[in-house]
């Protein structure tokens, strides 16, 4: 219970998973990979605490808010997926999208709410190869998306 004893330290409580809004599964296991499939940041089904384009509507320190709520939701699938989140092995690949208005390009430092919590949870197997995307709109004006790949251990 590392990572629990961890998430104490920092004050952070994992939220209930998010209900998957159409006809996915939340995550895919294969093999010692764990496949997180992509979510908003609405923690424990209330609206985004903003929407719209980072850059007009969303400011940069907001959607790196909403970036780290997108990991916290990772979290919760990950918990209910493996049952112990000391189960991750690392961090391999996150992939985060950000809904921009037109020349916003600080991407990275949005998808950096994600990343530095991940880090901070778990340090060096929280690192990971990454993407950060600029993308026209997200489903329900939401600012960030992202997903994860995971190792996990048996």
């Amino acid at each position: 219970m590392e990572i629990e004893r961890k998430l104490a330290e920092l004050g952070i409580e994992v939220p209930a998973p998010p209900v998957p809004a159409a006809h996915y599964i939340p995550c895919v296991q294969v093999g010692n990979l764990l496949f997180v499939g992509g979510n908003t940041g609405r923690l424990n089904g209330q609206p985004h605490l903003y929407a719209g384009k980072v850059g007009e509507q969303v400011t940069l320190e907001q959607a790196y808010q909403m970036a780290r709520h997108c990991a916290l939701n990772h979290l919760a699938i990950i918990k209910s997926a493996l049952g112990d989140l000391d189960r991750v092995e690392r961090f391999v690949k996150l992939l985060g999208f950000v809904n921009v208005a037109p020349g916003f390009t600080k991407m990275p430092q949005v998808v950096n709410g994600a990343s530095d919590l991940f880090i901070e949870i778990w340090g060096e197997r929280g690192q990971h190869a990454r993407a950060a995307v600029g993308v026209a709109s997200l489903a329900n004006e939401a600012p960030v998306e992202t997903e994860v790949i995971l190792q996990i251990r048996d």
